[in-house]
C-alpha cells in the first residue's frame, strides 16, 4: 500500500526552526516531483514547495521563499522541508504529496508557531 508519513512538527517560537520529514512506503518517490502543502485552521490547502524528481530544481511559494528549503533522498525514499525564521502565519498542518495538490498525502504533521 502506497503511503506517505509526515513527521517533525511541533511548537516553536517565532523565528525558530523545524525540520519536517516525509517517509514514503509502498512505492518509490524517484519518478515523482514531490511537494509540501499546508492547511491552516479554517483555510484551504496551500502549496508550499516542490522538488524535481532528481532534486536538481526546487520551487517555493512567495510566502516561504528564502525561509524554507525542500530536499529529498531518493535512496532513502524521503522528502524533507527545513523551516527557518518561522512566523505565526506558518502555523498549519503540513503534508507531503506527489504533486502540488498534495495527492496521496498522509495525516500530516502539525506546526504551531506561537510566543
Amino acid at each position: 500500500e502506497a503511503q506517505l508519513v509526515e513527521s517533525g512538527g511541533g511548537l516553536v517560537q517565532p523565528g525558530g526552526s523545524l525540520r519536517l520529514s516525509c517517509a514514503a512506503s509502498g512505492f518509490s518517490i524517484s519518478p515523482y516531483g514531490m511537494s509540501w502543502v499546508r492547511q491552516a485552521p479554517g483555510k484551504g490547502l496551500e502549496w508550499v514547495s516542490a522538488i524535481s524528481p532528481l532534486g536538481d530544481s526546487s520551487y517555493y511559494a512567495d510566502s516561504v521563499k528564502g525561509r524554507f528549503t525542500i530536499s529529498r533522498d531518493n535512496a532513502a525514499n524521503m522528502v524533507y522541508l527545513q523551516l527557518n525564521n518561522l512566523k505565526i502565519e506558518d502555523t498549519a498542518m503540513y503534508y507531503c504529496g506527489k504533486d502540488r495538490k498534495g495527492s496521496g498525502r498522509g495525516l500530516g504533521t502539525q506546526v504551531t508557531v506561537s510566543s
